[in-house]
């Protein structure tokens, strides 16, 4: 399908603008974002948006909110007192944070949540004209044979039947699109956790499930219709084939920002190993410091790039009068 507007190009063209995969928005004159609470007609995106090179995601908002304010400590951006407000201040479904060019947004559980989020903050990008953005999940997860507070690092994200696609019904059609993750992204994540060397880190698949309790063969939700014996067949069976941890939004995370052109790269903590139980049951103040691994890692990751983009300071240049 075409792209929106010329501007839209392949990427790796034009800077690598993000795309859309949509013909008509380029006919609009207004186009609102309405789970966002902003408009093209009321905000300037270019003015708002258009120096964001890192667009961070996660379920929680306040898990986002605390990810924005490390971030500007970790970017010499953050002071006493400061505040991040929220720019979706105009709506209840999702919170945005920003600091320099980082994005940090909250998409609640699971696929059409992280989805309907997922199409208005690409539009964002689009219409602020944003080129060569990284976009990274960081979210916690059920790990399948690591030890709790274990960092995966998604190299394929899979459907519950271990397929690399996500699968949606259009218009009574099967549109099936492919789950691609960057792998150089999942080689430079390992080696900054391997800098950090805080955590155990591993690349591993990921199986996206459309429920947290049968779709994830749990056995403690309100139905169940199958065995213990069942369920360690088949999370044994996901463990051969190469699958690491369980959550519920990476397939069509991967799938969307691949479709657009978006470098990305989803990042999770696992909060238990499902082979030995189903419910979470570690001290808040353990689980909290687990779900800070992925942001010290991914904060870790924007630091570097960053610092490597800027290269080294050239020395200052005097002027005629010997002033800088």
């Amino acid at each position: 399908m075409a792209s929106a507007g010329a501007e839209a190009e392949k990427p790796g063209e034009c800077n690598d603008l993000v795309q859309l995969r949509n013909p008509n928005i380029a006919t609009m004159k207004e186009d609102v974002l309405y789970h966002f609470g902003l408009s093209t007609s009321t905000h300037d995106f270019p003015a708002m948006f258009g120096d964001v090179k890192f667009v961070c995601v996660g379920g929680s908002p306040s898990r986002m909110k605390a990810f924005i304010k490390y971030v500007a400590g970790e970017l010499g951006l953050d002071h006493p007192g400061a505040d991040y407000p929220n720019i979706c201040m105009g709506t209840d479904r999702y919170t945005m944070f920003k600091v320099g060019p980082v994005l940090s947004v909250s998409h609640g559980m699971g696929i059409p949540s992280i989805a309907i989020m997922l199409h208005e903050l690409i539009k964002l990008l689009y219409h602020a004209r944003c080129s060569g953005v990284t976009a990274i999940r960081i979210g916690t997860s059920g790990g399948i044979g690591l030890e709790p507070g274990s960092v995966v690092i998604t190299r394929q994200a899979v459907d519950a039947c271990f397929k690399p696609e996500f699968e949606q019904m259009v218009l009574r059609k099967r549109v099936v699109r492919n789950t691609d993750l960057d792998e150089r992204l999942v080689r430079e994540l390992m080696q900054c956790s391997a800098d950090l060397g805080e955590f155990p880190t591993v690349v591993g698949n990921t199986m996206c499930t459309l429920d947290f309790y049968e779709g994830q063969a749990r056995l403690d939700g309100a139905l169940c219709s199958y065995t213990e014996k069942d369920k360690q067949e088949y999370l044994q069976a996901a463990y051969a084939a190469g699958i690491r941890n369980i959550e519920m939004e990476a397939s069509v995370f991967a799938s969307m920002c691949n479709a657009c052109g978006l470098r990305a790269a989803v990042v999770c903590v696992t909060l238990l190993n499902r082979l030995e139980g189903d419910q979470i049951s570690s001290p808040h103040d353990v689980l909290a410091e687990y779900q800070q691994r992925p942001q010290r890692l991914v904060g870790h990751f924007i630091k570097q790039h960053l610092a490597a983009a800027r290269g080294p300071r050239a020395p200052a240049r005097s002027g005629p009068c010997g002033c800088e």
